[in-house]
Formats: C-alpha cells, sequence, structure tokens
C-alpha cells in the first residue's frame, strides 16, 4: 500500500462516526442534531443542507455523520465529476428513497447540471429533453426522495436560484485552540500514538485551527518519533518534526511566507490583487484565495480591502521585517 493510499485509509479511521465524537461545531451540530430528529420522527426525508467555510473543517465528515444518524445510505461526488447533466441523471436515478447525495465542492458545477438538479430537488423529477430543437420533447422521470448535502469553500460563487433551494444553510468555522488538541489527543489514541501535552499544544497551534491538517502532522509527526526511537511523542520532538517539514510555530508553511513577503516587499505592502501574488510566487488564484488567505486573515498578518490585498504590521513581524520596511525587489 503506497503511503498516500495508506494516509487515506488512516483518515477513514479517523474519522468521527457520530455527534457524540464530532469535536466543536457546537451550534452546527445541535441545529443538525435537531433537524435529524425531527425528520425521523415525522417519518420524512431531511431537507436538502449545504454546508460553506474553509477547506479541512469537517464537511464531508458532517455529511457522513447526518446520514449515519438518518440510517441511510450516502452517495460522494464532486462538482468538478459532473461534467454535463447525464453525469448526475444516472447518479439521482440509482438512490433510493431516504438516501443522501453529497457533493463536495459544489461551486465547480457547470450551468447545465445545476439546472438539472432545479426540479430533482424542489419536486424529486428529473426532466430529460429529447430531440432537438422544434421536436424537443420533454420526459420527466420521477426520483426518489433524496437528500442532497453539499459542500463549498466559496458560497459566493453559487448562484441565488440554487443557494435559495437548499432548506438550511450551516458555515462551519475554525476550530479553538483547546478543540484542536482534543481533535489531535482523540486522533493520537486511536493510532496508539503515546503524546504528552505539550507536543499536543505543538501541534495544535501548527494545525491552522483545521482538523483535517492537525491529523496530517500528527501522522508526520508519529512518523519521526518512532524512526528516531522515541517512545513518547514530546514536546521537543513535536517541534523538531514540524521544522523539519518547514512549518513554523503557528503553522505557516513556506507558501504563506513567500505569499507575505511577496506583498511586503514587490508590492510596498499593498494593495496588491491575487492575481498579482499568484504571479509572482508561482502558485494558483484559487489555491491562495481557498487554502492560504483565510489563515493568514485569522491570524491578523493580511487584510483584504476593495483595492486588494495588504500586509499588516503583525504580518511583517513575523516574517522578520520592520514595520516600516522600505520597498526592495524579491
Amino acid at each position: 500500500m503506497s503511503s498516500n493510499e495508506d494516509d487515506k485509509v488512516l483518515d477513514l479511521a479517523l474519522r468521527p462516526g457520530h455527534f457524540t465524537e464530532y469535536v466543536g461545531q457546537e451550534q452546527t451540530k445541535k441545529n443538525l442534531a435537531i433537524l435529524v430528529a425531527a425528520a425521523k420522527k415525522r417519518k420524512e426525508p431531511l431537507e436538502h443542507i449545504l454546508i460553506h467555510g474553509p477547506s479541512g473543517l469537517g464537511k464531508t465528515t458532517l455529511a457522513y455523520i447526518i446520514a449515519k444518524e438518518f440510517g441511510s445510505s450516502i452517495r460522494i461526488t464532486s462538482g468538478t465529476a459532473l461534467e454535463k447533466a447525464g453525469d448526475i441523471g444516472s447518479i439521482l436515478t440509482g438512490l433510493s428513497d431516504g438516501d443522501f447525495l453529497f457533493i463536495d465542492e459544489v461551486h465547480r458545477l457547470n450551468k447545465a447540471v445545476e439546472e438539472t438538479l432545479y426540479p430533482a430537488m424542489e419536486n424529486y423529477q428529473l426532466d430529460i429533453i429529447i430531440g432537438k430543437g422544434t421536436s424537443a420533447k420533454t420526459l420527466q422521470v420521477a426520483l426518489p426522495r433524496f437528500t442532497l448535502i453539499a459542500a463549498t469553500t466559496r458560497i459566493s460563487l453559487l448562484t441565488n436560484p440554487f443557494r435559495s433551494r437548499f432548506g438550511v444553510q450551516y458555515k462551519l468555522e475554525f476550530y479553538t485552540q483547546e478543540e484542536m488538541k482534543e481533535i489531535i489527543n482523540r486522533s493520537a489514541r486511536l493510532l496508539n500514538v503515546p503524546i504528552d501535552d505539550a507536543a499536543l499544544d505543538s501541534i495544535a497551534r501548527a494545525s491552522r485551527f483545521t482538523p483535517r491538517i492537525a491529523n496530517r502532522l500528527l501522522k508526520r509527526v508519529r512518523d519521526y518519533s518512532q524512526v528516531k526511537n522515541h517512545a513518547t511523542v514530546s514536546g521537543a520532538i513535536a517541534q523538531e518534526a514540524l521544522a523539519l517539514l518547514g512549518i513554523d510555530k503557528l503553522g505557516l508553511e513556506s507558501t504563506d511566507r513567500k505569499i507575505l513577503l511577496a506583498i511586503a516587499k514587490q508590492f510596498s505592502g499593498g494593495p496588491v490583487g491575487v492575481k498579482s501574488i499568484a504571479a509572482t510566487i508561482g502558485e494558483e488564484e484559487e489555491t491562495i484565495e481557498d487554502v492560504y488567505e483565510p489563515y493568514l486573515m485569522r491570524l491578523g498578518f493580511l487584510t483584504r480591502t476593495a483595492r486588494g490585498r495588504m500586509i499588516t504590521d503583525l504580518g511583517r513581524t513575523h516574517v522578520g521585517l520592520p514595520s516600516d520596511a522600505p520597498r526592495t525587489l524579491i
């Protein structure tokens, strides 16, 4: 088994199976628990659910938990995988009453697939167009009463007609330091990794308040500890492993620092557009917006204005620049 496949198996093993095991997002969990209980009591399918927020916060995990709590099957796909209307049609006709369909990265759906979903979500029917031009006919196919759970990191890209068809919408927030420690401690127990509180604290601080990153770092720290023949992961071992990965005490990676340095040096601290930043550091615009910016903004290292991105004094200090650093070329 390859390293990537091994990580996928471990990720599934670490995924919570019930609301009681899911750490954090308390308000969302309470609302979802009531939604599920009420629907089960009425013996009706759940309303369609839209979950949004930065990547790695547990949107897919919540979808699995909802389906499991409801005692139903779930089909997983993504917006990028659904290229034409026929793709979503074949999935929908293969569902049963009460089943769940989870679409990740739903903002990537093309217009034809999105419009196919409208009657499916509202009336549980699929409109199939046969023929072309004036001779075209619409055939309506009845669908099972399914529930669509959609996840997105960029809710602003969803059209209003699509958003309005979801009965409930939840936003996932970044986790706290204590919640991250609880998540890492749970994962360490499942992986049979002895770990002390200092190591939990170090990994939690470097995890960008994101469970997916925390579990990835825990596995890499575990590998380092085992190779160095340490029975318990200590704070010092965790810091050594994170430094070897190029991750600082706040979880910033090489790309984070490149973004901050590019804005500070190349663009005199900003404001600067994301296209210019992407071209300067050789990274995709969407990756900067979805992966790096939310965390840098949460730390107060970066601000986003109508004119573009700007580095703050905190950001300058973190990358070793004075707050009044003059413009220089990278």
